[in-house]
């Protein structure tokens, strides 16, 4: 069974000593792959696992080598794994936490690539009524708009952040394997409290899909919709390129960070409703306040 909070996790690895013997990736994707990419080129484990439900993605995964093996099967995937990453959409992860649970070892660590820290830890305390010490909520800052293992690549994280929310009862064992796994593959690793994740990535990566999502939509449902995208330029492509994302996790995304989304959502209309009274009154000098402050502040912070 997983190790409990109030109960110290012990683990046969040293810090110098971290190669792993086993590792279970259940989803088996461009963030999942890319990781097991990276730590195959490290040499930090010795056999992958693959766990999914699309067989063809599966065999693809095999013949690329991101994993050496696979099953439909959840529970058969992580028998004598050390470590569990769960790479699915954040709307299966407690069904797959259920299947799991009965034969997980205590020595297994899991973590997660969800993009929403706090639905994630409900989830896992739905099935367990606590959360284990030996689970380490993750999230890389990573990924491109395209999704499948054959988007995969070993350097997706190199120089890419990777944010860890470990709990006050998370294992410094746990959290330290996972924390140099990212490190391997590149990653600058950092750790933040489950909210303010979630509050500071609906703000700069929920909301940005969101948008990009909705503006597609919308013109894709004009009449003139052929014409519209013929002649789109280079901002256009360069504004909704993440609206070529999955649907399915970015649709599992806004609903599982709703409360930290939301807000953010209100004060992005609110300013919409700014530039749309500086447009309809030909209000020059509030339009171009907005443009200088928005492009000194990107240039700042992002360029």
């Amino acid at each position: 069974m997983i190790i409990p909070p109030g109960h110290e996790f012990h683990s046969s690895r040293g810090a110098a000593q971290l190669s792993l013997k086993k590792i279970s990736l259940i989803g088996v994707g461009l963030i999942g792959g890319s990781w097991m990419r990276a730590i195959r080129q490290a040499n930090e484990c010795q056999t992958i696992m693959g766990c999914g439900r699309q067989l063809e993605n599966l065999e693809k995964a095999k013949q690329l080598g991101v994993i050496d093996d696979f099953t439909h099967d959840p529970a058969e995937a992580v028998e004598q794994a050390d470590l569990v990453v769960l790479a699915v959409p954040l709307g299966a992860i407690e069904n797959i936490v259920r299947k799991i649970k009965p034969v997980l070892s205590s020595k297994t660590i899991i973590t997660d690539v969800g993009s929403a820290k706090g639905s994630v830890v409900d989830a896992v305390k739905n099935v367990y009524g606590f959360v284990p010490t030996n689970f380490v909520p993750g999230h890389p800052i990573a990924g491109t708009e395209q999704s499948g293992v054959e988007a995969s690549f070993v350097t997706l994280f190199n120089n890419r952040r990777v944010i860890l929310t470990p709990l006050e009862d998370t294992s410094e064992q746990a959290l330290n394997l996972v924390k140099h796994l990212w490190q391997v593959a590149g990653a600058d690793v950092i750790e933040m409290e489950v909210k303010h994740h979630d509050s500071v990535l609906a703000a700069t990566s929920h909301l940005p899909h969101l948008l990009a999502y909705t503006l597609v939509d919308m013109l894709a449902h004009m009449e003139s919709n052929s014409e519209i995208f013929k002649y789109a330029a280079g901002g256009f492509r360069d504004f909704t390129r993440i609206a070529s994302s999955d649907p399915t996790m970015w649709h599992d995304i806004c609903l599982a960070n709703d409360k930290a989304l939301l807000p953010i959502l209100e004060q992005y209309i609110e300013q919409l409703q700014i530039i749309k009274e500086a447009v309809s009154n030909n209000d020059s000098e509030s339009m171009m306040k907005v443009f200088q402050h928005a492009k000194e502040s990107r240039d700042k912070f992002v360029g």
